[in-house]
């Protein structure tokens, strides 16, 4: 099961970087050799086209998949990376329009103020290593802000989708067999100093549990137990217990159930199954999505099953279990249980990670641009030969470039991450929730959008000068050899 997801993850981040890596290329190529020629223009209408051709495609897998309905899994996934394909032809379509933009700014320079000339200018006299450097900025820049905005997305739908296994804190232990039960609990209750232990019991032979009244049927998960038990399972120790009673516990929207219908067999005898009411009461969870059906122990040994502890839960209401306690207990049960300390939703953070990294390659293709561009004598000629000058006009290129990437990259991040958001989230189930909206974060999109400019003009301010420019190599002339004298 694992590897076919660190497949599928491969490929999925797979593809960004191979259409990223061909924007760049595509840059580079569409670019003119200096800045008194232009673009071609059939690399123009080609990116535009590739451009156009992703961007509908995301918009029409967006429409396909909008509906709160049952997709299925696997063409689910495939619909997603086919939106991931097409997110990525927009970013490479992108790339001959760069230079363009180059050129253009160049030629409108004098418009700009004074301080930004000297920056603006030199970035077109090198179209090709320039272009590559931006394309790398705005390359990296959208892909960022799209893997932000879909990541939010996907965790407003899993924690919609999120349902706990227990209340919150609560220690579950299960997966053991009947003849372990005895160690298991043993171990418990050396690790965590003699806390109490709730059984939840279980009967293979059982069918399933109805819980009927007036009006309406309620499914739900069935637990079998003592007073301990329903003490957990409604985290209010006043709630009456009887043996003969069940107890439904939910938030009554549908109605409130007086009897409760348990339809039993025993498959060794194979006979229809048989049916048996008893009386029933309705109490609210201690959570809203903790809904259950408790039976007590005693109904169903009546019925003739003998029963076998299936979890074993320390409530939290008791013993608050720690996840020191939690690493304890599994060293020493190891393979022999499953253990689930229950802590809510936690969400996800390794989409920072990859956020991180695209932010580093946006950055590094910025440098890369100042580094390209000509040339540190026309700074020094507009700075008067100060070194606070130079280093200000160095900044200033840097400002420029990585607005620049940025910018294209922030408008072509957020088109993708939008659209992607709805195949990202398309529900799988049979029976789906409606889907959980989710606020785009603006905030930390405009502090990407302003944040990264200001970081590589504070790293070009402060980085060596020489280091980042390229000092123009003025050729000597050659002069003649100096005459002989002859005595």
């Amino acid at each position: 099961m694992i590897a076919p997801i660190v497949f599928l993850l491969i490929v999925i981040l797979g593809i960004p970087a191979t259409f990223v890596c061909g924007a760049v290329i595509f840059a580079a190529r569409s670019a003119p050799r200096d800045r008194h020629a232009h673009v071609g223009r059939n690399r123009l209408v080609v990116g535009a086209i590739l451009s156009a051709f992703g961007l509908v495609a995301m918009a029409l897998i967006a429409w396909s998949t909008h509906e709160d309905q049952h997709y299925d899994d696997f063409g689910s996934a495939l619909t997603a990376l086919a939106g991931v394909v097409a997110g990525a032809l927009l970013i490479f379509g992108l790339g001959p329009f760069i230079p363009w933009l180059l050129l253009v700014l160049w030629r409108n320079a004098s418009r700009l103020p004074p301080a930004f000339r000297p920056a603006v200018r030199p970035l077109a006299d090198r179209p090709a290593r320039t272009a590559a450097g931006v394309t790398t900025t705005m390359s990296a820049t959208a892909v960022a802000i799209a893997v932000v905005i879909i990541s939010v997305a996907v965790t407003a739908k899993a924690r919609a989708d999120y349902r706990p296994e227990g209340r919150l804190g609560a220690l579950v232990v299960e997966g053991f067999s009947p003849d372990q039960a005895a160690t298991v609990r043993a171990v418990i209750r050396q690790e965590l100093s003699g806390a109490p232990i709730a059984e939840n019991n279980g009967q293979r032979e059982l069918g399933h549990i109805e819980v009927e009244t007036s009006g309406y049927s309620y499914w739900g998960e069935t637990h079998i137990g003592d007073q301990a038990l329903l003490r957990y399972l409604t985290g209010d120790p006043s709630t009456p217990y009887d043996p003969e009673t069940a107890v439904v516990i939910t938030t009554g929207e549908e109605g409130v159930a007086d009897s409760a219908k348990v339809r039993y067999a025993f498959f060794e005898t194979n006979q229809s199954p048989s049916t048996k009411t008893i009386p029933a009461i309705t109490v609210s969870p201690p959570e809203p999505r903790l809904g259950s059906v408790f039976i007590p122990a005693k109904v169903v040994r009546d019925l003739g099953f003998h029963l076998e502890p299936e979890q074993l839960i320390i409530d939290p209401s008791l013993h608050r279990t720690s996840a020191i306690e939690r690493e304890r207990l599994d060293r020493r049960l190891e393979e022999t249980t499953r253990i689930h300390l229950e802590q809510g939703y936690q969400a996800p953070t390794g989409w920072l990670y990859v956020v991180a990294v695209l932010v580093l390659i946006a950055l590094l293709g910025t440098l890369a641009t100042i580094r390209s561009a000509r040339s540190m004598r026309l700074l020094l000629r507009a700075g008067g030969g100060s070194a606070a000058a130079l280093r200000f006009f160095v900044g200033c290129r840097a400002a420029f470039s990585a607005a620049l990437g940025t910018a294209m990259g922030a408008c072509a991040g957020c088109v993708i991450g939008l659209l992607l958001a709805w195949p990202m989230t398309a529900p799988i189930d049979w029976d789906p929730a409606p889907r959980a909206p989710f606020e785009t974060p603006w905030a930390l999109i405009a502090a990407l959008v302003v944040g990264l400019p200001a970081f590589a003009a504070a790293i070009a301010a402060f980085a060596p000068v020489r280091w980042l420019t390229r000092s123009d190599r003025i050729s000597k002339p050659t002069l003649p050899p100096s005459p002989v004298s002859v005595p």
